[in-house]
């Protein structure tokens, strides 16, 4: 993976966009691989890998960059928390994607795959919110707007995730699919709350900074 490089290297907003910007790719492969062939969701799902092991390594690089920055913008262990959020979202997209594979999940009934498919639109208007928003982080107090709007999105989420796992059980499904449907509907809903995590820290360092 590169980074972009200026005089000194990326910063830690240069960083976190990236972050920011590969959880946009992620949710847009998870939502591909829902809807693709058994034999097209393998190739989707190690595309999707690649997403997060890039991840992984700019969240060592921030690291890195917290120990070796004598003046940092904020607290060191905020900048530390931003990163970590943001991991946690793209390794929660990952691990759904993942397991639609390893669980070979097709023929999903229709009124389970409608809300599934929903909790994913819902990650995907996360992660839009947050690539656009994420490189404003260096003025955290114009935020309000995005963490009130991720806030939001996770509140639409967890009625979604209710929805689903009531039509998952009233599927008429036989008990290993309805197993496999539950774990896939729990990851998603991880997925969003991971989100709201992110935002709860974003405004835990605008008050500070206020």
């Amino acid at each position: 993976m590169g980074f972009r490089k200026g005089s000194e290297g990326p910063s830690f907003f240069d960083l976190f966009s990236q972050q920011a910007a590969n959880l946009v790719s992620g949710a847009a492969l998870l939502a591909s691989i829902l809807d693709a062939s058994a034999q097209e969701r393998v190739a989707l799902r190690d595309h999707l890998h690649e997403i997060e092991h890039q991840g992984d390594e700019i969240n060592h690089r921030i690291a890195q960059l917290v120990n070796q920055t004598f003046v940092t913008p904020f607290d060191r262990e905020d900048l530390g928390a931003v990163a970590s959020c943001l991991d946690d979202c793209m390794d929660f997209i990952d691990e759904a994607g993942d397991l639609i594979v390893m669980y070979g999940i097709e023929n999903i009934p229709a009124s389970v795959h409608s809300l599934v498919a929903e909790q994913i639109d819902i990650i995907a208007r996360c992660a839009d919110q947050t690539a656009h928003n994420i490189p404003a982080l260096k003025s955290p107090l114009d935020l309000r707007d995005f963490w009130v709007e991720l806030n939001r999105l996770e509140n639409e989420g967890d009625l979604t995730y209710r929805r689903a796992l009531t039509a998952t059980f009233d599927s008429g499904a036989d008990p290993i699919t309805i197993i496999k449907l539950k774990d896939l509907v729990e990851v998603l809903e991880e997925a969003t709350d991971a989100f709201e995590n992110l935002a709860s820290r974003i405004e835990t360092i605008a008050v500070k900074e206020s």
